[in-house]
C-alpha cells in the first residue's frame, strides 16, 4: 500500500519549520499547513462526486494552489491532469476528451475558456483558510494505481498521456531527494513551472523538510536577490537561465556564495557555457537527463558533484541514478544492444517508468516494452565509465528555454490557415534559448504572414507560435513526399 501524499502526516508530526515560501505574496506554509490545505481540498473534490480513479484536470497559473490542487487529488486516490495555464481551449478540450476527465480545478479568471469546454469546474481561492481543517486520511492506494496523467505531445501531433503511478512518484522522490542530498537545513529555489514533471523536484524538496522558495514568475533580478536575501544553497535552472548568469557584466558571485549546487535541464546545455559557468561561480551543474515518461530523473541519468573532481565532462548527463539502467540499442532492432562509443537509442528501465500511455495501446506495445525497457527515441552513447551522452534528440522536436514544442502538432494546426498551401516547422540555433520554432511556408497565392501569425496566437500556445517565417515554392522532399527537415534547418540556421 502506498499513497505518495502520506508523507506530509509524518513531517507534520515531527517537523516544526516553514516549508515552503511564496515570496510573490510574502506567505510561508509549514508541512501540518500543507497537510490541512490538501485535505480540505481533497474534502471538496469528494463533495463534487470525484473519487478514487476520476480524472480532474488542474488549470491554474504557477501557484501554491497549484501544488495543493496536485497533492489533494492524489490524496483521494484520483488521477491529476496538469495543463499549463498559456493552453487555448482548443488544447484543453483535446486533454479533457481524451482523458475523459469529470472536473476542471481553476479560478475565477480562466471561467470563459472552461465554460466553452463544458466541463464542471471547482474554482479555487484562498487556501490560507484552509489551514486549520481536520486531517484527511490518505485513500489506501497501490504502487501501480495511477496518480497522474502528464501528457506530452508526439510525432502523431496528438500529445499522448504518460500513466504515472504512486510508485513511480516515491522512486522519483527518492533519487532527487539523492541525487541533491538534500536536507533540513539546505534552502531550494524553484522556478519551474508546476505544469511539468519538474515539480517533482519541490515535492522532493517538501519530503525532504528542506525550505522550498516557489518563484511563480521567473526574473532575473528576482532570482539574484532571493538567492542572497534567503542564502539559498540549491538553485534550479535551465540553459537560458545558466547562460543569463555567464553575460552578466555585473559580477553576481557574493549573491551567488551559499549555492552549493545547481540544477540544469529542459534541453541541452551548450559545453562552452557550461565551462564558463564552471570557472566563473566554480558552483557544480547537476545536469540530468529523463522524460516525462521517467519524471524527470526518477529513471534517468545525472552528473554529479562529486564528477567535477576527477574530470571536464561538460558535456555527459551522467551516470545512471539509483535503480535505474541505461544501455544503447540499434535504432532499427531494439534487440540489439550497442558497443561503447557507438550512437543508438537510449533505453531506459526503472521503477519510475509510466504504465505506459492512455488509451494508446499501439504507442504503449512500441515504446514501453515487455522487460521493462522505456525506448526514449533519444539518441546518444556510453563511454566506459558508463557515463552517457546525448548526440540527438527525439526525433524532430524542438526544445525552446526547456518548453518542447513538436513541430506536427504545431503544422496541422497552421496547415488550417486558408491562405496556407503547406507547411513546415524547424528550428534554427539560438545562444540563449537553445533553439527556435520558425516555419517554411507555402502559399495558396499571396504571401500573408502577419494573418498567419495572428491565426497561431489565436489557436496555439504563445511558445508554440514561429517566430519567423519563410516562404518557399516548394518544400523539400525526399522522392517528392518525405519532408526534410534538416535541409530546412540547413537552409535557414545563418538567417
Amino acid at each position: 500500500m502506498l499513497n505518495i501524499t502520506t508523507f506530509f502526516d509524518a513531517n507534520a508530526s515531527r517537523l516544526d519549520k516553514e516549508v515552503l515560501y511564496c515570496p510573490e505574496r510574502n506567505i510561508k506554509y509549514n508541512s501540518k499547513d500543507i497537510l490541512s490545505i490538501i485535505s480540505e481540498i481533497g474534502r471538496n473534490l469528494k463533495d463534487r462526486g470525484i473519487e478514487k480513479g476520476t480524472r480532474v484536470l488542474i488549470y491554474l497559473n504557477n501557484s501554491p494552489e497549484y501544488l495543493f490542487s496536485l497533492l489533494g487529488i492524489w490524496r483521494i486516490g484520483a488521477i491529476a491532469i496538469p495543463t499549463n495555464r498559456i493552453y487555448t481551449a482548443n488544447e484543453l478540450k483535446y486533454m479533457v476528451d481524451d482523458s475523459e476527465a469529470e472536473l476542471i480545478i481553476t479560478d475565477k479568471d480562466a471561467q470563459e475558456i472552461v465554460e466553452e469546454i463544458g466541463i464542471n469546474s471547482y474554482i479555487i481561492e484562498n487556501v490560507d483558510s484552509y489551514k486549520d481543517k481536520e486531517v484527511l486520511p490518505a485513500e489506501t492506494t497501490n504502487w501501480d494505481d495511477i496518480c497522474q496523467l502528464q501528457y506530452t505531445s508526439g510525432t502523431t501531433g496528438k500529445p499522448k498521456g504518460s500513466m504515472l503511478t504512486h510508485g513511480n512518484w516515491f522512486s522519483a522522490i527518492h533519487n532527487e531527494t539523492d541525487v541533491l542530498t538534500l536536507k533540513e537545513d539546505d534552502v531550494f529555489l524553484g522556478i519551474y513551472p508546476m505544469a511539468h514533471v519538474g515539480i517533482s523536484w519541490a515535492i522532493s524538496a517538501l519530503r525532504a523538510g528542506t525550505t522550498y522558495i516557489m518563484m511563480t514568475q521567473y526574473n532575473l533580478d528576482d532570482y539574484l536577490r532571493l538567492c542572497e536575501e534567503e542564502k539559498v544553497t540549491i538553485l534550479t535552472g535551465m540553459p537560458p537561465v545558466i547562460h543569463s548568469l555567464t553575460t552578466l557584466e555585473e559580477n553576481v558571485s557574493t549573491k551567488l556564495k551559499t549555492v552549493r549546487e545547481i540544477i540544469s535541464g529542459g534541453g541541452p546545455l551548450h559545453r562552452k557555457i557550461w565551462k564558463q559557468f564552471h570557472e566563473t561561480y566554480q558552483i557544480p551543474i547537476i545536469n540530468a537527463y529523463g522524460l516525462s515518461e521517467t519524471i524527470v530523473i526518477g529513471t534517468g541519468t545525472v552528473i554529479r558533484p562529486e564528477d567535477y573532481k576527477t574530470s571536464d565532462r561538460f558535456e555527459s548527463v551522467g551516470h545512471p541514478v539509483c535503480f535505474s539502467e541505461v544501455k544503447i540499442v540499434n535504432p532499427e532492432d531494439y534487440t540489439e544492444k550497442l558497443p561503447r562509443y557507438e550512437n543508438g537509442e537510449i533505453a531506459l528501465r526503472g521503477p519510475a517508468i509510466a504504465k505506459g500511455y492512455w488509451k494508446k495501446e499501439k504507442a504503449t506495445e512500441e515504446t514501453f516494452l515487455k522487460d521493462g525497457w522505456f525506448l526514449t527515441g533519444d539518441i546518444g552513447y556510453l563511454d566506459d565509465d558508463n557515463r552517457l551522452f546525448i548526440t540527438d534528440r527525439k526525433k524532430d522536436m524542438i526544445v525552446m528555454s526547456g518548453w518542447k514544442i513538436y513541430p506536427t502538432e504545431v503544422e496541422e494546426t497552421l496547415i488550417k490557415y486558408p491562405a496556407v498551401e503547406e507547411i513546415a516547422i524547424f528550428s534554427i540555433g539560438d545562444c540563449h534559448r537553445g533553439e527556435l520554432p520558425v516555419a517554411a511556408v507555402v502559399w495558396k497565392n499571396e504571401e500573408d504572414i502577419e494573418g498567419l501569425l495572428e491565426f497561431a496566437k489565436d489557436q496555439l500556445s504563445r511558445y508554440k507560435v514561429p517566430k519567423k517565417v519563410f516562404s518557399l515554392d516548394e518544400l523539400p522532399r525526399v522522392n517528392g513526399w518525405k519532408l526534410l527537415r534538416r535541409k530546412l534547418k540547413e537552409m535557414y540556421n545563418n538567417e
